[in-house]
């Protein structure tokens, strides 16, 4: 296996496919590259040169990719939330953001979620314990 990107890249697919698997490059986006390159689409990944490899790695990290994209929307996910925008309340609650509408649909982001706990290795105090309770 090829990895571009810090990405294993499957090396029985094209090379336009397999550089999908990276997050951050779609169709348009391989095409594009592939083109720049002057390389051809349905090539194999096996059978490309370690050259053809250098260059596609050379070309990728001129995009924003994988774990740097991931932070950057994460970011202005953050930031909506922060300001106080409608778009970051609807982040916040899990409902839809881009102007669907909730008043009939959006049932499943309407329900409660579980929340997650964490395993921490703090101790918790059980002071409800000495209560007596009224009745």
């Amino acid at each position: 296996m090829t990895i571009i990107a810090g990405v294993k890249i499957p090396s029985d697919k094209n090379i336009l496919y397999a550089l999908t698997s990276i997050h951050g490059i779609g169709i348009k986006t391989s095409k594009k590259i592939l083109d720049e390159l002057g390389i051809q689409k349905k090539i194999k990944v096996k059978e490309l040169t370690e050259e053809q490899i250098s260059i596609i790695f050379q070309e990728v990290k001129k995009y924003l990719v994988e774990g740097a994209l991931r932070m950057e929307v994460a970011l202005n996910i953050k930031r909506l939330k922060e300001i106080g925008s409608d778009r970051g309340a609807h982040h916040h609650r899990g409902l839809p953001v881009r102007g669907q509408k909730t008043r009939n649909n959006a049932k499943t982001a309407k329900k409660k979620r579980k929340k997650i706990v964490y395993k921490t290795n703090k101790k918790i105090s059980n002071s409800n314990k000495n209560v007596k309770k009224e009745r």
